[in-house]
């Protein structure tokens, strides 16, 4: 299908540059020129051959060493059951500089959320959005947590984004509480790697005695069954 949607692209709308990207592992995809993304989504859905009436995800990739940031628009048609990665390609851009494409939201209602996302983590211009804004982040929130060179500012609205000590302690506590009083400790999860470290040892302790007290319990009992049922063989 691939093939088939170059040489309609590239047919269809003059200067768009479709090309195959046939992968021998993963998804294949088409590349085109940002300057006619818009056109060729409209191609594309209106197209009595392919159409792709549903776009289903728009993501991106930063390519720092590349200096360009990947739009990857994944379409479907639900009528002819196929589905189409379209990409394209922007150079990165700072500040008054971001990098742009045409927002698509015209064409397909979800790329309304989608457009916002893509410029909320990667700092992707969607020109002609009807709700242009970021949907994550607080609107004055200081660069774009997916690329790559992202450094989380120190502080915001004076609170301290990105804590040392940023362990739910509340959360631990509980579940050692639940450890100590259920039936069944070893059912109770958890929520952090040797979390026990984070709260008070006397607690912490109590969890993990009783915890040990119910595994040896179960094994003896595993033991004696075992050994009942050698017996009978015998």
């Amino acid at each position: 299908m691939h093939s088939e949607v170059v040489e309609f692209l590239n047919a269809e709308v003059s200067g768009c540059n479709a090309v195959a990207n046939i992968a021998e592992v993963g998804d294949s995809a088409v590349t085109v020129e940002p300057t006619y993304i818009k056109q060729v989504c409209q191609a594309l859905k209106g197209s009595d051959k392919f159409k792709m009436n549903v776009l289903q995800v728009i993501s991106g990739v930063d390519y720092p060493e590349e200096n360009q940031i990947e739009v990857n628009y994944i379409l479907a048609s639900f009528i002819e059951n196929t589905e189409l990665i379209l990409k394209t390609r922007v150079a990165r851009g700072e500040g008054e500089n971001l990098p742009k494409l045409e927002s698509v939201c015209d064409i397909w209602k979800s790329a309304n959320f989608q457009e916002r996302e893509t410029y909320d983590m990667l700092g992707v211009v969607f020109e002609n959005h009807p709700d242009f804004r970021r949907i994550l982040c607080p609107d004055d929130w200081e660069g774009f947590p997916l690329r790559k060179d992202y450094v989380v500012q120190e502080k915001y609205m004076d609170m301290v984004v990105n804590p040392e000590d940023k362990i739910n302690k509340a959360d631990i506590e509980f579940f050692a509480k639940m450890r100590i009083d259920h039936e069944d400790p070893t059912q109770v999860s958890g929520s952090w790697v040797d979390e026990h470290v984070w709260i008070d040892q006397d607690l912490a302790n109590k969890a993990k005695d009783r915890v040990a007290q119910i595994k040896a319990a179960k094994k003896a009992k595993a033991d004696a069954e075992k050994s009942s049922q050698e017996k009978g063989e015998e």
